[in-house]
């Protein structure tokens, strides 16, 4: 084994610019994998756990229902009658929402139900507008069942208990209305025509542009009472002990109640597939890099093997087996691999560290100062071990071919 192993680096070694390239493939397709891989799931894990954070993991919602009364009917047949469809009916209020609570609340799977009342409505300040999502929430309810203040600039839930005309913006909302600090008062129009001023006490930073440059909560009982639905709500927030479970949990929430419950999952269900799509795509083309990388030992191997066809005859009259010849060349291409393997890791650290201190405003889907890492080792380790693998499979032809070869014919050729 020593023989072999002395024989494999000794290849290498006659071989420096060629085995210096390969190297430097090998390393670029680690690199590659570690790198993009760290980028694509940094972004789409913080999507997701601020999604899980700031949004319900079950979320309970009036049913639209067809009002089959209200439907054009056939009154005689020489009347021709066309429906092209019918407006649901307006049921926008969840009766009897605080058994249903006391009733989730005894549910093994739920930690904790909080009240919403919801609807549109425009904020003003100064000469400026926006339209706006308002919710209306309890506060001692909502830090059971949200994470809400961890996302609170002030950390001052506690201020829409003390203040029932206070509110908490988004601050996308405050940007575009050129809200720079706490304690100003706003503007709030609602759809039934009712204007109310209110004080902005903080606000939502939650890093999901989307919910920043849309959201206001506000006291319940207040909302309640400018729109005039007393002790109305229109949607129950849930919390449980599993995200993952959502689904599962929502599925048979359903069979208890005869409201419309949605899991995160199903909400973003658009996102989870754009997620696949792009991991997919990403994959694909690491997985070319490292084909390419592969190909580029497969070409050193095989034209050792042609170079050396000689040596290899006077190592097989020397004794050396058919599995010894294989192993030589499948030892240059494991050195090959593991060594670019390396340099790939190295390579990749050093670009990671480098991206982690880049300041830059990043505004999208997702806003953020600089990229968002997921710093895991696995990505180095599966690159590593994809790269082993190919590396192995491209060399494994060639080293085949060279345990082939018949050493009376080479020394007849000579």
């Amino acid at each position: 084994m020593k023989a072999v192993l002395f024989i494999s680096f000794a290849l290498l070694k006659k071989r420096k610019k060629q085995t210096m390239v390969t190297l430097l493939g090998v390393a670029i397709s680690v690199s590659a994998f570690v790198v993009m891989s760290s980028i694509m799931f940094g972004f789409q894990k913080y999507f997701i756990q601020q999604v899980i954070d700031i949004e319900a993991h079950i979320t309970i919602r009036p049913k639209e229902e067809l009002a089959e009364d209200r439907l054009i009917r056939k009154f005689d047949n020489r009347s021709l009658i066309k429906v092209y469809g019918n407006r649901p009916k307006e049921k926008d209020r969840i009766l009897g929402w605080k058994e249903i609570i006391r009733r989730l609340e005894q549910n093994p799977h739920i930690l904790a139900v909080a009240p919403h009342l919801e609807s549109k409505g425009v904020l003003k300040y100064g000469a400026k507008e926006k339209p706006v999502s308002i919710i209306g929430i309890e506060p001692s309810l909502e830090v059971r069942a949200s994470v809400i203040e961890r996302f609170l600039e002030n950390k001052n839930l506690k201020a829409l208990d003390t203040n029932r005309d206070s509110v908490i913006i988004g601050k996308v909302v405050a940007r575009d209305l050129g809200l720079q600090e706490i304690y100003r008062k706003v503007v709030l129009s609602l759809p039934n025509g009712e204007i109310k001023m209110v004080k902005v006490v903080d606000f939502l930073n939650s890093g999901i542009t989307n919910i920043d440059a849309t959201r206001v909560y506000m006291p319940l009982k207040t909302l309640q009472a400018l729109l005039g639905k007393v002790e109305e709500v229109n949607v129950l927030i849930v919390k449980i002990k599993d995200v993952n479970q959502a689904e599962a949990v929502a599925k048979a929430l359903k069979k208890e109640i005869r409201y419309e419950v949605e899991s995160w999952q199903r909400a973003y269900v658009n996102f989870l597939k754009l997620f696949k799509v792009q991991n997919l795509i990403t994959y694909i083309i690491v997985l070319v890099i490292i084909t390419v990388s592969a190909f580029g030992i497969f070409n050193i191997i095989m034209m050792t093997v042609m170079e050396k066809r000689k040596e290899i005859a006077i190592l097989m009259a020397m004794g050396f087996t058919s599995k010894d010849i294989t192993l030589i060349f499948l030892f240059t291409g494991l050195v090959t691999s593991i060594l670019g393997g390396i340099l790939g890791f190295l390579i990749a650290f050093g670009l990671l560290e480098y991206l982690s201190a880049i300041e830059l405003d990043i505004e999208g889907l997702l806003r953020s100062k600089g990229f968002i890492l997921d710093r895991s080792y696995t990505y180095y380790l599966l690159g590593f071990f994809l790269t082993l693998f190919f590396s192995l499979l491209a060399s494994f032809y060639p080293a085949y071919r060279a345990s082939k070869l018949d050493p009376v014919e080479i020394f007849k050729s000579l």
